[in-house]
């Protein structure tokens, strides 16, 4: 991986901060969209009189270009200019914004929240791999940690000013980022040094994105209008599409040359153990948000404001002790962590299942929300950390990336199948009654996914042996050694992209 032209910048220069500034905001922008819109759902379906189908698709669209695509952004920016990729990103991502924010239907706002995730998609790996195009040695590691962490600030506040924003209006969630963007691209265009990767591929690869796209969407649609008309023709026609599409993806990705997913990755069993418990929690994950915020509004009457600010103990718990729990991880292995974790999560979820009409907000929301907060914070340093370790330092950015892509898939499937499972349709959130019931039973799925993730993690995961390189190299950032705090999805490690 080229680095910037000259010698690499150091933490505590002005441009050192520059740089630093410029990719915390940029990747920030794509964390707090990703959390502040949950809270403006009711506000949304009220305007457009749209029935949960449409709420789903408004969190979905996004999250269904953003995980398709995000593996190419990071290739593209390899490829074209880090700096370069990451500026369009940033404007793509802010004139779908805009577009979001003047939306006069549902289906305009699904359209435009679509576009946004592509924007999401070219900014958000090349943010980090900026910095670790353009810091060196120690300079490098300070740099991830203070992004990690400011990041992670960033996703604390999310819930709490999306709530604040929609008491106003939940056009001004997404109109917030024009001024924000502007920002990025004028401090960027200054003081971000540009770099790229000579050695990337000559070739993208097009077929496999493509079959991953359509793959993804034909089963996410089939799975959210199977809750709203039933499992015609149709809606089976095209989930089994989808379903060939994604199988499709699999044969193309083994025989390229230039695969965005090297197959090979999976032979390691630990790597593809870690990604099936990634799977199930980041599954959990995806119905939590997306369904509590919703049931605080309309089953328990808090404001946007209040039930946003529900889930900051969550990311306050992550921010303060995931760096103690990957040391953990690191010190007695993955198994015990990451297993107790997940059951600790589940027992958070069994008990925000039982918030009803009459909770209190400490003893009855809380209690269930730190619980769950103090499990997830077991599991996510030491199982990013196994992924990791399970892949070769040359194949660490493209293992990262693909638990990254997959973290982003379960959870847009879960938004599709959970409320289904569960009952949840049409008008149900606007009927405290009909909503509550759905409510506890996805909830109570939730936690069954969190405890399949425990018995994964107990029968197939082991204390990590050296990579296929040897040992660690001394180079590589280890996830432990800065806060993480992803809640939206597992960090992206600064590694090189999919064309290593």
């Amino acid at each position: 991986m080229t680095g910037v032209d000259g010698p690499g910048l150091r933490m505590g220069t002005s441009r050192g901060r520059w740089v630093l500034f410029t990719t915390v905001l940029g990747s920030g922008l794509a964390m707090l969209d990703a959390t502040v819109v949950n809270v403006a759902l009711g506000r949304i379906g009220d305007e457009f009189d749209a029935g949960f189908a449409g709420l789903q698709w408004t969190v979905n669209a996004y999250t269904l270009t953003l995980a398709s695509l995000i593996l190419l952004g990071g290739s593209l920016g390899d490829r074209f200019g880090r700096r370069r990729v990451f500026v369009v990103g940033v404007v793509w991502f802010a004139v779908a914004s805009l577009l979001c924010g003047a939306a006069q239907s549902i289906e305009m706002l699904v359209a435009a929240r679509a576009l946004q995730g592509v924007g999401g998609a070219l900014l958000t790996p090349g943010s980090l791999a900026i910095i670790s195009a353009s810091f060196r040695g120690a300079d490098r590691a300070a740099a991830v940690g203070a992004w990690s962490g400011l990041g992670g600030i960033a996703g604390a506040v999310g819930p709490f000013l999306g709530g604040w924003l929609v008491e106003w209006s939940w056009r001004a969630v997404f109109l917030v980022n024009l001024p924000v963007a502007v920002l990025i691209v004028a401090v960027a265009a200054r003081h971000v040094p540009e770099s790229r990767d000579p050695d990337a591929a000559p070739r993208l690869d097009v077929a496999g994105t493509a079959l991953a796209v359509l793959g993804l969407a034909g089963l996410t649609w089939s799975l959210t209008s199977a809750g709203e008309q039933g499992a015609d023709a149709v809606v089976l026609s095209i989930g089994v599409a989808g379903v060939l599409a994604l199988v499709g993806f699999v044969l193309v990705e083994r025989r390229s040359t230039h695969p965005l997913v090297p197959m090979t990755l999976f032979r390691n069993a630990q790597f593809s153990a870690a990604n099936a418990v990634t799977l199930m929690v980041y599954a959990a994950l995806g119905g939590l948000f997306v369904l509590l915020v919703l049931h605080l509004q309309v089953v328990v009457g808090l404001s946007p404001l209040q039930a946003g600010a529900t889930l900051l103990p969550v990311t306050v718990i992550m921010l303060v002790f995931s760096a103690a729990s990957g040391r953990l991880g690191r010190r007695i292995g993955p198994r015990i962590p990451i297993t107790a974790g997940t059951l600790v999560a589940a027992a958070g979820l069994a008990l925000v299942s039982r918030i009803g009409a009459d909770a209190s907000f400490g003893p009855d929301v809380l209690v269930p929300v730190v619980v769950f907060g103090c499990g997830l914070t077991l599991v996510v340093a030491p199982l990013t950390s196994t992924v990791l370790d399970s892949a070769s330092d040359r194949h660490a950015g493209v293992a990262s990336g693909v638990n990254n892509a997959i973290a982003r898939a379960a959870g847009l499937l879960a938004v599709a199948v959970i409320p289904v499972a569960a009952g949840i349709s049409g008008a149900d959130y606007t009927d405290p009654v009909a909503f509550g019931a759905g409510f506890r039973t996805a909830m109570l799925i939730s936690a069954a996914l969190m405890v399949i993730a425990a018995v994964l993690a107990a029968v197939f995961l082991r204390r990590p042996a050296a990579g296929p390189d040897g040992p660690e190299p001394s180079g590589r950032i280890r996830p432990d050694s800065y806060a993480q705090c992803a809640v939206t999805g597992p960090q992206i490690h600064p590694g090189r992209g999919p064309t290593d």
